[in-house]
């Protein structure tokens, strides 16, 4: 592929000085031998099926179910019809700010988006704190602020009636929504009694786990309400959107924090039919974070969470310290891994994953490469209680060409594959920018800003990059 590509005079490398006039002699003399910006946008677009190349298009038109957006439009739905405006967290960490979001998704309710800080992780505009206080979500339906995750989705159901997701009272279905509900918030406490203390609560956990398995099976499932009389249509309602955020989280931390599996456990065979099924509604999979951003937003969340001696095996594939983790060449298959990925947004599709990655890095390069420099920058003046979130750090803008050469290499890689690159020599350049590739690669946010699959891909090839930087500062 790449010898019939437009770019063969990248195969002449570059000989100029990368960092030319820089004031840093650690980074002066480094050979640019990647693709510039320009031949990667065109190398992505040429490799893009249709609706790929209209992605920021469709984006800024809100016809993309997305993390990026802050307009959604349905059917024939403009701008000018748009009721609601939602206020949901900017890292797409809140639960109850997910479950909001999912319904408007599910009902196919307009809406447009504006995205707050969580107070863990920054500050909140005067704007919002004025009207909302310090609460998450909000929203602003037909004018009238609402804030409580509950009230919010009342009203959405009220005021939009289509596309119903709670079954009239009744019903069987309706008689079933209350002591199902209990049930959520039963299983809330018994997750969060266990995640966040050194007791000894598993038992409680997998009791209610088991309950919620039995009520999952009455019906046939896959849902709550499935094969029960006055059901909306495939039995997927209001119940399922309440555990939604929940089930998502326990199946992240319980592995994580104490060493047992929920994915495909066959104790809970009901519970793993409903993932796989979530898995593949469209509403959902593109609200969905990933193991690693839940693992590590939930303890400033929660003011902690306590980890068991037997989690570290799941730990070191979670944060991508064994083979199966972030490391080239990536499994195939999902078989033998902790966290499914095959059903997910191009899960099954790794040259997909791999431009949707690529298309993130080409769109924001400049962003992303001051970003990543914050890795060999200091530390902000004003510290927040999520680890991973800095927001007032500062970046080394010594390091910035450096990282953004890394990042074409990068960008390169996913596109061709590792084979067709050759990186450039960074000489006393590579201990800052593998200092600035790892801080990047530690922040990648799901769904915030990529899919899993293209986290994978992205994870995946930031270090093998790594290695070239380490083996170059070797010799």
């Amino acid at each position: 592929f790449f010898f019939a590509s437009p770019f063969l005079p990248w195969m002449l490398r570059r000989t100029v000085s990368l960092f030319r006039g820089s004031t840093s002699p650690m980074l002066s003399g480094i050979i640019d031998q990647a693709l510039s910006w320009e031949e990667l946008g065109q190398c992505l677009t040429q490799q893009q099926p249709p609706e790929e190349q209209t992605f920021r298009r469709a984006l800024a038109e809100g016809r993309v179910h997305n993390a990026l957006a802050s307009l959604r439009l349905f059917g024939d739905d403009t701008e000018k019809d748009v009721r609601v405006k939602l206020y949901r967290d900017s890292a797409a960490w809140c639960p109850y700010c997910h479950k909001v979001w999912l319904l408007l998704e599910e009902k196919q309710v307009s809406y447009r988006v504006e995205k707050i800080n969580m107070r863990c992780y920054g500050d909140k505009p005067t704007s919002y704190t004025r009207k909302y206080g310090q609460l998450l979500p909000a929203a602003e339906i037909d004018g009238q602020g609402i804030t409580e995750s509950n009230d919010i989705m009342q009203a959405i159901e009220q005021r939009f009636p289509a596309r119903p997701m709670t079954p009239t009272s009744n019903t069987d279905a309706g008689r079933r929504v209350r002591p199902l509900l209990r049930l959520e918030r039963d299983l809330f406490g018994a997750w969060l009694q266990w995640l966040c203390s050194p007791r000894n609560a598993r038992a409680q956990f997998e009791e209610t786990m088991d309950e919620v398995d039995r009520e999952l099976g009455k019906g046939g499932g896959p849902y709550f309400l499935s094969g029960v009389s006055g059901a909306p249509g495939d039995g997927f309602g209001i119940v399922d959107i309440m555990f939604a955020p929940f089930l998502e989280r326990i199946a992240a931390s319980i592995p994580y924090f104490k060493g047992l599996p929920v994915r495909r456990n066959p104790r809970w065979p009901h519970i793993n039919a409903w993932y796989d099924a979530m898995d593949r509604r469209p509403a959902y999979a593109p609200t969905k974070s990933d193991f690693y951003t839940h693992c590590h937003d939930l303890p400033p969340q929660l003011g902690g969470c306590h980890s068991a001696a037997d989690a570290k095996r799941c730990q070191a594939e979670v944060d991508g310290q064994d083979a199966k983790g972030w490391a080239l060449p990536l499994p195939d298959s999902d078989a033998a891994c902790l966290e499914p990925f095959a059903l997910s947004p191009n899960g099954s599709d790794a040259r997909a994953a791999r431009r949707e990655a690529a298309e993130r890095l080409v769109h924001n390069h400049k962003a992303i490469a001051r970003f990543a420099a914050r890795g060999a920058g200091s530390p902000g003046p004003k510290p927040v209680s999520a680890p991973l979130a800095d927001p007032t750090a500062v970046p080394a803008e010594a390091a910035v060409p450096a990282v953004d050469l890394a990042l074409r290499h990068i960008s390169h890689a996913l596109l061709e594959g590792p084979k067709a690159v050759t990186p450039s020599a960074f000489g006393a350049a590579s201990a800052p920018t593998a200092a600035s590739l790892q801080y990047l690669k530690d922040r990648v946010g799901v769904p915030r800003d990529m899919s899993y699959a293209a986290a994978r891909q992205l994870r995946a090839h930031i270090s093998w990059f790594q290695q070239h930087l380490a083996h170059g500062a070797a010799h």
